[in-house]
């Protein structure tokens, strides 16, 4: 078994974690302020924050998961960042908590509105806190598990260790699935409670998992700068995520684009207004950029295959993909709040920024507790020596 204490991280870790928490906080300690002001605004870009970096420890959970099932040398090397990032699962659960409370501000449902029985008893206020616990639950137990049996290994380099992974990785992405799915149903959907979309929480897991990707890409290339990985990471690793990245790019873009096909071309007047509120008035060039840099750009560029064996290049562009995975997430949610006027405030970026902050040094606390890498794995010797993809 491979030394623990050969791929610890250095201490460059301990100045990103209290970095982050201090600007984290700071920029919450502003937005809290901005609340008094506007309350109503505050809870909308809280939101917006919540569920960007909630789908963010999401997707680092499925991508582990997904690394457990079908192994390979492009998760062995970024094993430890999902495992750090479904970590931070604890902390967004703690953070739900305010969105519970302003609900008032944010979901339309909360007051009295003309909706069918059943969708008013599937929308009662104790119902969605008892399901958002329920989701909780279950992805904190999955993190839990994967991240103890991993932590296990790394200490006594037990195979067996492999096979309970791999067995709580099938049915967790089912779990994940479904759970992933209802969330997107309860937190964004019904924001506008009066439509539907079949395709819309698969369009959302869609979007987690590019998000993480995008995100463990920028990291893993940061962190070749300093020692182990600078001497571990190739561009064959690169390569292998680059072409997962482009995977994922095209997966989003085929299920955005089949749920605009479906109801456009449906035109039934309870799916066509989400659309027309999300292409009139200055959201219309929302979508544009969408298409041209969630899509077009990444699409096309990670089809080079030197671009994705370039660390610095590759990085670059995943964090375009981070950027506009918060674009897509605020024209997902935004115009139920302002239809048809395109309005950004000062809190819309600030909030992200704010939790992003704590996010990151909750992320980094877990990260310098381990090794980089998974030591006890049986096969990351071989990995290193490039005789295993």
């Amino acid at each position: 078994m491979i030394e623990p204490a050969a791929y610890m991280p250095g201490p460059e870790m301990n100045r990103l974690q209290w970095r982050a928490l201090w600007i984290g906080v700071a920029v919450l300690g502003v937005c809290i302020l901005g609340a008094f002001r506007s309350p109503a605004q505050f809870f909308h870009s809280y939101l917006l924050a919540f569920l960007f970096w909630t789908g963010m420890a999401l997707g680092c959970l499925a991508i582990a998961m997904l690394h457990h099932l079908t192994g390979g040398s492009w998760g062995m090397v970024i094993r430890r960042l999902l495992e750090s990032g479904s970590r931070t699962l604890p902390l967004m659960a703690l953070l739900f908590v305010p969105l519970f409370f302003g609900r008032h501000w944010i979901y339309s449902w909360t007051r009295p509105m003309n909706l069918p029985r059943q969708q008013l008893e599937y929308l009662d206020v104790r119902f969605f806190l008892t399901r958002a616990v329920l989701y909780f639950v279950v992805w904190l137990a999955l993190a839990h598990w994967l991240g103890k049996w991993s932590h296990e290994q790394d200490r006594t380099g037990d195979r067996r260790l492999l096979r309970k992974m791999q067995w709580l990785s099938g049915p967790g992405l089912v779990l994940y699935g479904l759970t992933g799915t209802f969330a997107a149903v309860d937190w964004m959907m019904s924001l506008e409670p009066r439509w539907y979309s079949s395709i819309f929480g698969l369009l959302i897991i869609g979007g987690q998992v590019l998000s993480a990707m995008a995100f463990v890409i920028v990291v893993l290339v940061l962190l070749t700068a300093y020692q182990p990985l600078g001497r571990v990471l190739q561009p064959r690793h690169m390569h292998n995520l680059g072409k997962l990245l482009l995977a994922f790019v095209m997966v989003w873009a085929y299920l955005s684009f089949s749920q605009l096909l479906i109801m456009w071309s449906g035109n039934l007047p309870e799916e066509i207004p989400w659309y027309l509120h999300r292409l009139e008035g200055g959201w219309r060039w929302v979508g544009v950029l969408l298409i041209l840099f969630h899509f077009a750009l990444p699409f096309f560029l990670l089809l080079s295959r030197d671009l994705k064996r370039t660390g610095p290049k590759l990085a670059l562009l995943a964090m375009l993909v981070v950027v506009m995975r918060m674009v897509d997430l605020f024209w997902l949610t935004a115009p139920e709040f302002s239809p048809g006027r395109f309005h950004i405030h000062w809190m819309d970026i600030a909030a992200p920024v704010g939790m992003g902050g704590v996010w990151l040094a909750v992320f980094a606390w877990h990260l310098k507790t381990r090794p980089l890498l998974p030591v006890g794995d049986p096969y990351l010797a071989v990995v290193l020596e490039g005789e295993h993809e």
